[in-house]
């Protein structure tokens, strides 16, 4: 998509501005120091622009630049923040630019950068490397949505230093590169077995889609993104890490896409859109692009409600964007005045932004009654769609195969499944799959079903009236800890199987082991169930908590957003029984991502045993020519003398029994013909069988 105003920054500064008169120019060049400084400081009155309304601009002759110079700047303008001084002047960050740096601010409000070359404006990086589009990917070799398996990835990661405990850190782009690329050095974590030269742990690991958890930038210390600021700029901490002169996000971030590419890995992003931290719009125009209103008063404004009747939206602490409200103004994308509402189109400039520089392959929407305008979410995933559609018909794809390399997904914990079926996004977090099979892995029934029926809609998302796998995200947990049974889910089962300082080792390595166990259960049920399977990082090896509230839980204080993924715990011969669940969940990541059965919705049980104590269900994926079938275990059922050749749990209604060659994938292990359907069974165990 072709947007107008990001094509005038290159002749231009351009300020989008309908509720200002006369807005200025503040700009100079950076000068280390200690602090830094604006160096050669000059303000510039803006002109409106002709032909239309809301639109300033002033050229950089008028300003002076000198050719081949890297310039710091900010726009002063009357301040519209509801609550603050009217008529008070105030710079503001360009809430167009793409690159901004903290190390200059005015208030709360970054520098933004640019680069004067050859007569034009050019985005660069502080460093003064030129913005440039990542390299197109070869989208053939993208997995198609039925294929994928997400790594949700946030950036805030640990360390266990010399002196013991656990430092925390920012995981930068370059870092993240390092886990995808052997040859590549980690920044922060450079010292990480996970990402040695030779290493890779996200490669290793097989997941073939990557999502970022919100990369844009934000005003916090990089915790994990959810306080966006500057929706077209990658975030300035991400591209800086220690030890460097220069920030270098975009660049970084390029290296990154390109990087994940080339190994057949997308990119989702998740954006945070119902609302923004401390963005430049709450100054320059308040009322048409935001909303405040008091949460103990009814609220009139259409703008305050969510799409459930007379539902408040939440602002998080954050400021809520409008998408309701409709002016007349200069619109960013056509080049005309025309009637819109304002915050949309803000949202899609940014969207044509990251689809034109990064390549994006899809994104998580968080949040989606917060957004609260399904309308507007069917026109950002249909804009992003488009130009994703443009991108495979210049490589000779057809619209359906690009359609199938890429994916919308909202967040929404009551899953209204009408905004699929209404074709306003492509798919939803599936929350009841977290706690129906959090459920089973304790031994417990969810939502008043039975145990049988609470694996069963686990395993089927069909079973909640979804149509297709594809439609649907699942995942054992995610970033959002915070809640019951919401922590990580190695944390959730240390609170069955705690270890401390007055037990032996032994002891201490049989609650570890039974931690190991269930985690590789959940695993079997995450990977080989109806739907797209999403990991949070660090769950692939066990992670638990490091930071709590006084009373031992998660909060938003004290983990929420801030508990950091300590890939060290890959680490130390303590930690073994996280290295074998690492291992476990690699398999079933390979047979997911290769197995045709799993892309598939076609699932049926083939046996259940509740008698005696057992907890035992048995189900198929795939049809009869080429399935996968699972033997799952939810109960300290053990078949006598697990260890004898002559022991066995005989599943009855096995599948060509005789007919096929049968492998179990777990232990990449070749079953013998005669104990096909009739192996040993362990507590808490899941068995995964493919056709050799």
């Amino acid at each position: 998509m072709t947007i107008d105003l990001l094509n005038r920054q290159s002749s231009n500064f351009v300020l989008w501005a309908p509720a200002q008169d006369a807005p200025q120019l503040i700009i100079g060049t950076f000068q280390p120091g200690a602090p830094p400084i604006l160096k050669d400081k000059g303000t510039f009155k803006l002109s409106a622009a002709a032909g239309v309304s809301g639109l300033f601009e002033i050229s950089p002759a008028t300003c002076g630049l000198q050719n081949g110079t890297v310039y710091h700047y900010w726009f002063e303008v009357d301040d519209t923040h509801v609550g603050h001084q009217p008529g008070s002047r105030i710079a503001v960050c360009d809430p167009s630019a793409l690159t901004t740096d903290w190390r200059l601010t005015e208030g709360d409000q970054p520098a933004a950068v640019t680069k004067f070359e050859n007569a034009k404006l050019v985005p660069c990086d502080p460093d003064g490397t030129v913005v440039a589009a990542a390299a197109l990917p070869d989208a053939r070799r993208l997995p198609q949505n039925n294929q994928m398996v997400i790594y949700e990835l946030p950036t805030a990661w640990a360390r266990r230093p010399r002196g013991g405990g656990v430092e925390r850190g920012v995981g930068t782009f370059r870092d993240i590169v390092a886990m995808l690329d052997v040859v590549a050095q980690g920044a922060n974590f450079a010292e990480l077995e996970a990402s040695q030269r030779g290493r890779a742990h996200i490669l290793e690991l097989g997941i073939n889609a990557i999502e970022l958890l919100p990369p844009a930038d934000s005003l916090f210390d990089r915790e994990w993104g959810y306080g966006t600021s500057h929706l077209n700029a990658p975030d300035y901490e991400l591209g800086f890490p220690e030890g460097n002169s220069w920030p270098t996000a975009n660049a970084d971030l390029c290296r990154l896409v390109e990087t994940a590419h080339a190994k057949g890995i997308r990119i989702i992003v998740d954006v945070v859109m119902g609302f923004s931290r401390n963005g430049p719009y709450q100054h320059i125009d308040f009322d048409d692009f935001h909303i405040a209103f008091d949460p103990k008063r009814p609220p009139n404004d259409p703008d305050a409600f969510t799409s459930r009747p007379g539902e408040a939206r939440q602002d998080f602490g954050s400021r809520l964007f409008r998408y309701v409200k409709r002016i007349t103004t200069y619109d960013p994308i056509g080049g005309q005045n025309a009637t819109f509402t304002p915050a949309r189109h803000l949202q899609l400039v940014s969207l044509a932004r990251w689809m034109r520089d990064f390549h994006v392959d899809g994104y998580r929407i968080d949040s989606v009654e917060t957004v609260a305008n399904w309308d507007f979410i069917q026109t950002f995933m249909e804009n992003g769609r488009s130009d994703f559609r443009a991108l495979c018909a210049a490589q000779g794809m057809s619209q359906a195969e690009a359609d199938a390399r890429y994916l919308v997904v909202g967040e929404e914990l009551q899953e209204p499944l009408d905004i699929i079926r209404q074709g306003r996004i492509n798919a939803l977090w599936r929350e009841k799959f977290r706690e129906y099979i959090r459920a089973a892995l304790l031994g417990q029934n969810a939502d008043g079903e039975s145990l049988e029926s609470t694996v069963r809609k686990a395993v089927d998302c069909r079973e909640f009236q979804y149509k297709d796998l594809a439609e649907a995200v699942i995942y054992l947990g995610t970033h959002d800890v915070e809640g019951f049974h919401k922590e990580r889910l190695a944390t959730m089962f240390r609170y069955l199987f705690p270890i401390d300082d007055s037990m032996s080792d032994a002891q201490k390595d049989r609650q570890n082991q039974a931690i190991e166990r269930r985690m590789k259960l959940g695993f079997v049920c995450l990977l080989t169930a109806v739907g797209i399977p999403m990991i949070l990082a660090g769950d692939e090896f066990a992670d638990e908590h490091d930071l709590f509230n006084i009373h031992g839980s998660v909060s938003n204080q004290n983990g929420k957003q801030v508990d950091p993924v300590n890939f060290s715990r890959l680490e130390g011969g303590e930690n073994q029984w996280r290295r074998n669940v690492l291992t476990h969940v690699k398999r079933l990541i390979e047979l997911r991502t290769t197995h045709p059965a799993l892309a598939l919705n076609e699932t049926k049980f083939l046996h259940v045993d509740f008698t005696a104590g057992r907890r035992i269900l048995v189900w198929q994926r795939g049809d009869d020519n080429d399935p996968v079938i699972v033997v799952a275990n939810f109960s300290d059922f053990e078949t006598d003398h697990p260890f004898d050749a002559s022991s066995e749990y005989v599943v009855p209604n096995w599948p060509h029994r005789g007919d096929f060659l049968w492998r179990e994938v777990s232990q990449k292990r070749d079953v013998p013909t005669a104990c096909i359907g009739r192996e040993p069974l362990f507590p808490w165990e899941a068995k995964v069988y493919a056709r050799r």
